[in-house]
């Protein structure tokens, strides 16, 4: 994982705001739909953090409470620009969606019964379908192909699609919380095994 230690100072918190200030504007869809632009603004563009960080952020973001963006943003900005670039990132990532919203509902009657707000909103779901797919993707090829990796992906994909299938209610925390005590019980087994293997050299 690479090292980049805080850079505390107008320059970095500046330029924090901005770039979670574009990410909160234009991000439609929260959440999982996010993860795409994160990705590239803070690894492929800035390079504020490499892809391996970027699967260990985006894990604890959505492992904790709160929005994955505001998580992320409050994560990226301390660990550059300490507690003053946490502060303006988790701002910068949460002014545009407050602002709007509370625009919106000044005259939230009016504002849904314009038609062609109806026609951009249907498009926009779309888009975000396919951002959240387009993340997944990116997220996947960047895993590493370990089989306790390939099995802890397959087998909530699998269990997803059938309980949405039968309609049973299932949330996503427990998927977090299954895979997170698998991945300590097989840590657990590997360490064993590895303790058992030094002992029994001579």
């Amino acid at each position: 994982m690479k090292k980049q230690s805080k850079q505390p100072g107008g320059k970095i918190i500046l330029s924090l705001f901005l770039t979670f200030l574009k990410i909160g504007a234009f991000t439609f869809g929260g959440g999982y739909a996010m993860i795409a632009l994160l990705e590239n603004e803070l690894v492929a563009k800035k390079g504020w953090i490499d892809r391996e960080e970027f699967l260990n952020v985006a894990a604890i973001a959505e492992s904790t409470p709160g929005p994955m963006a505001i998580n992320s943003a409050t994560y990226v900005g301390y660990r550059l620009g300490g507690f003053f670039g946490a502060l303006a990132s988790t701002l910068a990532v949460s002014l545009p969606s407050f602002v709007i919203i509370y625009l919106i509902s000044l005259f939230f009657d009016r504002f849904l019964s314009l038609t062609y707000v109806g026609y951009a909103f249907r498009g926009i779901q779309a888009g975000v379908i396919y951002l959240i797919f387009s993340a997944a993707v990116k997220m996947l090829k960047t895993v590493e192909k370990k089989p306790l990796s390939v099995l802890l992906f397959l087998l909530p994909a699998l269990a997803l699609t059938v309980l949405t299938l039968f309609a049973v209610d299932f949330s996503s925390v427990y998927y977090i919380l299954i895979c997170g005590a698998v991945g300590l019980m097989a840590q657990g087994v590997r360490a064993a095994a590895k303790k058992a293997k030094k002992e029994e050299q001579p």
